[in-house]
């Protein structure tokens, strides 16, 4: 398997915790693999990566949205969620028809409406201006 993200996502936690990365940030390939055959959904790439990488970080998993634990995403309206907001006005998903596409186009649904919406952007990409944003918003 080739690691497009991992150490990007791995990245993460010197850039804005200002700590190492430790093996005991991430989720083992394997724990990874149990759960999704589990729920029985396939989970592109770009997710998988971030999983492996920073899954068990909870400062990055909960540093302003709630990322979602492995065993609790889920697919809907033909969306595969993995993120939501504190109020859980809003979730983010990714076609899950998509997920042989490594870092698919990022999708965010208005809770009180049904509507979603394209972010424009793709998993990765999401995640990294996402956090910037969290980690270097002014007080």
């Amino acid at each position: 398997m080739s690691d497009m993200f991992v150490e990007k996502f791995r990245g993460l936690v010197p850039q804005y915790l200002e700590e190492p990365w430790q093996k005991a940030d991430g989720i083992e390939w394997a724990d990874l693999d149990n759960v999704f055959s589990e729920l029985q959904i396939t989970v592109p790439l770009a997710l998988r990566e971030f999983l492996h990488a920073v899954g068990n970080n909870e400062e990055i998993m909960e540093a302003y949205y709630y990322f979602w634990d492995p065993e609790e995403l889920e697919i809907e309206d033909g969306y595969l969620l993995f993120l939501e907001d504190e109020d859980e006005a809003y979730t983010w998903g990714m076609l899950a028809d998509q997920a042989e596409v490594p870092d698919p186009i990022v999708w965010r649904r208005n809770n009180a409406t049904g509507e979603w919406i394209n972010e424009e952007g793709t998993f990765s990409e999401f995640v990294f201006d996402m956090l910037e944003w969290v980690f270097t918003e002014e007080d």
